[in-house]
């Protein structure tokens, strides 16, 4: 009963925000067995983990958008770390999806904008993740293609330019950088792919999706290590 009365009446509790800002894989990672959902599991009375994916877009859309997902009048409170996931789709094909493409200058250039971005609503590149696209399992996304009308519309080398590009732009401004491309590859043979890719994790629910991006990474370590709530104090 006096646990009961003390709840009632005591103070709103501020859970902190972890911001998933990406394309398809970030949309689809709160499915069951995704990454979304396996890292909102591990942070469970640590944080709120808010899925703000958007199937699709490439970064020139992604910096449009930013600003209203969140800004310092936006309601949010600054999160503790806000993930950049996007490069699938910018690195599409120019001649076979040039809808989606965004050459590789424009696309380190918007990453880096939207870092400057976070910044200026009060989100310091420490609290800002960027990562790489994943790599591309070519004979799997090209029967997909075929299957819809199109020819192979992606190559893995063209993605290692992105991911490559991705990982400058973390360095240039300071924020950490998960580099899935190479991640992912690590023991396979040159030129292929054996684990999962944009194929396969385009649904954001691998089991290597999860162990790369819920792992024992320096950004999940430091989500991890915030206190849960509610603490006994917070209930004196």
């Amino acid at each position: 009963m006096a646990l009961q009365e003390t709840l009632c009446s005591g103070s709103l509790l501020a859970w902190p925000g972890v911001l998933l800002f990406g394309d398809s894989i970030t949309q689809f990672s709160f499915q069951p067995g995704g990454w979304g959902a396996a890292l909102a599991h591990r942070l469970a009375r640590k944080c709120d983990v808010l899925n703000r994916g958007f199937s699709g877009y490439n970064t020139r859309w992604a910096r449009i958008i930013l600003p209203r997902l969140i800004g310092r009048a936006s309601g949010l409170d600054s999160p503790v770390a806000v993930t950049v996931f996007f490069g699938a789709n910018d690195s599409a094909l120019k001649g076979e999806n040039p809808k989606q493409h965004v050459p590789l200058d424009e696309y380190a250039g918007n990453l880096r904008g939207m870092v400057q971005y976070l910044q200026s609503v009060g989100v310091p590149e420490s609290r800002v993740i960027l990562i790489t696209p994943p790599p591309l399992d070519e004979a799997a996304w090209e029967k997909e293609c075929i299957a819809q009308g199109h020819r192979l519309n992606r190559r893995n080398a063209v993605v290692g330019e992105y991911a490559s590009a991705c990982v400058q732009v973390a360095q240039d401004c300071g924020t950490d950088v998960l580099n899935l491309w190479a991640l992912m590859q690590e023991g396979s043979q040159p030129g292929s792919c054996p684990h999962t890719s944009l194929h396969a994790g385009n649904r954001g629910d691998s089991s290597q999706f999860c162990q790369q991006l819920c792992g024992e990474q320096p950004w999940t370590a430091r989500l991890l290590s915030l206190p849960a709530k509610p603490g006994a104090r917070q209930l004196a």
